[in-house]
């Protein structure tokens, strides 16, 4: 079979559907674009030229059409094989299935594919029922696939028939009551029952699904999408399903209820990917402690393990309790062993993450990773390596009380038989070990032993071969230095604020012994780990020495002697500080301080330049100053401003004469008015009192008629008086009465006054 055709030869297949003369299917070529596919081709080799297409390009009809007529079919494919065991329904099955397989294969043959595009190509005429199979073939075999068709080739190569067989649990495979029921609900539910309490049993587990679906399910058939009712299964079926939902979803299951098992089972790791990037000695250490599986003469201990994570190298060492003075001494043991480490890799258990730890790695300059809480793996070397102690070494010695619940419950019920006989604990588990024992032994395990064993994460080398390899530099420190940075710190984080009682720690109070130190400052302080009535004191950061501190009482001292010396050094130390500046103090005068202000150059100061300025205004602004300035009088005439100027002169003259005259003198004549002038001034005749009366308008006319006369006649007025006359003079009393007097001449004035 050609897989690659020309345009006339797709035209001589007249396959129903496409165009049958050649114009026409090259214009459905074109339309569809079949030239820009990487499934067509140039014709080589041949005169004329043009292009093929593969005939996966034609239309899913045409091509099975197109296949459909190098499909064969023989009698021989159908015949049953001999020595076949089994039912009658078994030998059935596998004569269709290998009479499907062997029709397959020649299919394959015959068209000359590879084995993938024949078996495709085959599956879509099966599933489109192109291929002309009896009826009891379809039956056994209603739907294949590429992978089917596989799988029965590799099982009939290796003789095999009764995989090619009759299964029945194959078949109902995904199809039972209770995989089906209510939408595959009733499975979902009694799966997150089993996730939620693993324990459960089948009987519960089928209460709990009644409670929930009612004693009738419905279940719909895949195939056919029929709906029917059934009763809820027996508890067999709810056994035997769930025995089998458990082993199919067992890595899922223990992933919830188990994690840990299953982070230690099932999860994928990169083999040797925790060490990646460690190349050098003390590059990377990793810490832990666990109980030891076995009992000692004074109980249970914790052991504390640190490893060299490059050279696999290791110290142990036995602690009654987790605390951080065991991590310390741990540390220190290394330290003094190895030197100084670039990293400390821990979990984060409290006493590996208490202050006094964090203080000690941060006064060494040693970074500290902690891992995230519940993820033992993230520090894999020192949790196998704990596991290696406590299964090579441990229960090899007396006292061992089994690593899980299965070995301690043994020896649990060894424990009970012995106390029923009168056997004490340490008697049934032959404690004889001593911590001190315990710790002698470890160390010579872990030095003679544990780093002379070849490792696997070594490629077989030893942890002590291995780090003798080493050519880097080892930072040793100061054992006494070490010492002192591991002391006891005080609560508080050893920070204390001195007060005139000294230093209060531990409910004691510790005076200064060898050094001084004033209240109000902040100090940081150990205990002496050999006298408890000494402190070691620092500066705050803990980066400086300032000396010791004692308790009277508790170091023995006489505590008058104490008090007495400490604050002789501190009227020492005070005296000393205080007479330089004493000195200095005496040279400065009371007004030095007043002076240097003033005489200060003030040429060095920066003047600014002025800024542009505009006046800005608003109707409330105008409203107030109106209120805040008096209301100035508008201008007066030509006639009065020559007056005005007259009298301006004159006055003028009187204050020249009065110039030679004392300060004094002048401000009080300037002060006080003429008392002439103070009457006209208000424009009301002097000894006229306001309670006689208010003022009529022919007394108000009558005066500034006085008033002009006066002007006329030269006699002296104050200016406000001429200003106020002229607004007078401009109002319509002025006026009216004005117009009165020019008709009745002087005799109105006269009539007026005496009828006032």
């Amino acid at each position: 079979m050609k897989t690659y055709l020309t345009i006339n030869e797709l035209a001589e297949l007249k396959l129903e559907g496409l165009p049958n003369a050649r114009s026409s299917l090259q214009q459905m070529i074109n339309r569809e674009g079949w030239q820009n596919s990487p499934l067509c081709r140039k014709r080589e080799g041949r005169v004329g030229g043009g292009y093929e297409y593969h005939i996966d390009l034609l239309p899913l009809a045409q091509r099975r059409a197109y296949v459909r007529s190098f499909l064969t079919i023989d009698h021989r494919d159908l015949e049953l094989g001999d020595g076949l065991g089994g039912s009658d329904a078994e030998r059935t099955a596998h004569v269709a299935r290998m009479g499907v397989l062997r029709i397959a294969d020649r299919f394959r043959k015959d068209t000359g594919l590879t084995i993938l595009s024949a078996d495709d190509l085959f599956v879509r005429l099966f599933d489109a029922g192109d291929i002309p199979l009896p009826d009891w073939i379809k039956e056994q075999v209603k739907r294949i696939s590429t992978r089917t068709l596989a799988r029965w080739r590799k099982a009939a190569q290796r003789d095999e028939p009764a995989a090619l067989g009759f299964d029945r649990s194959a078949c109902r495979k995904g199809k039972g009551v209770l995989e089906l029921a209510e939408n595959g609900q009733l499975k979902i539910y009694i799966l997150a029952a089993i996730f939620k309490a693993p324990h459960l049993s089948a009987s519960a587990l089928r209460d709990m699904a009644v409670k929930r679906f009612s004693n009738s399910i419905d279940v719909v058939d895949p195939e056919t999408g029929e709906c029917s009712s059934y009763d809820m299964p027996s508890l067999r079926t709810f056994q035997n399903s769930i025995k089998q939902w458990k082993g199919e979803y067992a890595a899922t299951i223990k992933r919830h209820t188990d994690p840990d098992g299953w982070k230690d089972t099932h999860r994928f790791v990169m083999a040797g990917g925790a060490s990646d990037g460690i190349v050098r000695l003390n590059q990377l250490w990793e810490i832990d402690a666990s109980p030891v599986d076995m009992l000692t003469t004074e109980g249970r201990w914790t052991v504390y393990a640190c490893i060299d994570v490059w050279s696999r190298r290791t110290i142990f060492t036995i602690s009654c309790t987790p605390r951080a003075e065991a991590v310390g001494l741990l540390l220190r043991e290394a330290i003094l062993k190895w030197g100084v480490p670039e990293t400390v890799k821990t979990d984060n258990g409290s006493d590996f993450v208490a202050r006094q730890t964090k203080r000690l790695l941060q006064a060494l300059e040693i970074e500290q990773h902690t891992c995230d809480a519940y993820s033992p793996e993230q520090k894999p070397h020192v949790e196998r390596v704990i596991g290696t102690f406590q299964h090579s070494f441990i229960e090899l010695l007396p006292g061992f009380v089994g690593h899980n619940v299965a070995e301690r419950s043994v020896i649990e019920g060894r424990r009970a038989f012995a106390q029923r006989l009168g056997v004490s604990d340490y008697n049934a588990f032959s404690v004889e070990v001593s911590p001190v024992e315990l710790q002698e032994m470890t160390t010579r395990w872990a030095e003679d032993v544990y780093a002379h064993k070849p490792h696997e994460g070594l490629k077989r080398q030893s942890p002590a071969g291995k780090a003798a390899q080493s050519t880097a530099p080892i930072r040793t420190v100061n054992e006494r230095a070490l010492d002192v940075l591991l002391a006891p710190i005080p609560k508080g984080d050893g920070i204390r604020i001195v007060t005139k009682k000294g230093i209060r720690a531990n409910n004691e109070h510790y005076l200064p012994d060898d050094f001084v130190v004033m209240p109000e400052e902040t100090v940081f302080c150990r205990m002496d780990p050999h006298d408890i009535g000494r402190l070691w004191v620092f500066d705050k950061t803990g980066e400086t020495y300032l000396g010791q501190a004692v308790c009277a009482e508790l170091a023995g001292y006489d505590r008058a002697e104490t008090i007495a010396r400490t604050r002789a050094m501190q009227k020492a130390y005070l005296d000393e500080q205080s007479a330089p500046i004493k000195a200095e103090a005496k040279r400065i005068k009371p007004r030095d301080a007043v002076n240097a202000i003033l005489e200060q150059d003030r040429a060095d100061k920066v003047l600014a330049f002025p800024q542009r300025e505009e006046r800005w205004t608003t109707p409330a602004l105008d409203a107030a100053a109106q209120v805040s300035a008096p209301i100035k009088p508008g201008e007066p005439s030509a006639d009065l401003k020559d007056m005005m100027a007259e009298i301006r002169a004159e006055f003028a003259d009187q204050s020249g004469a009065v110039s030679g005259n004392a300060a004094q003198a002048n401000t009080k004549a300037s002060a006080e008015p003429v008392p002439a002038m103070a009457e006209i001034h208000q424009l009301r005749p002097a000894g006229k009192d306001r309670e006689a009366g208010p003022d009529t308008g022919m007394d108000r006319y009558r005066r500034a008629r006085d008033l002009e006369a006066r002007i006329e006649a030269g006699e002296e007025v104050a200016e406000e008086a001429l200003r106020l006359l002229q607004m007078y003079r401009r109002g319509g009393e002025y006026s009216a009465y004005r117009a009165m007097e020019e008709d009745f001449g002087e005799s109105f004035l006269r009539a007026e006054k005496k009828s006032g």
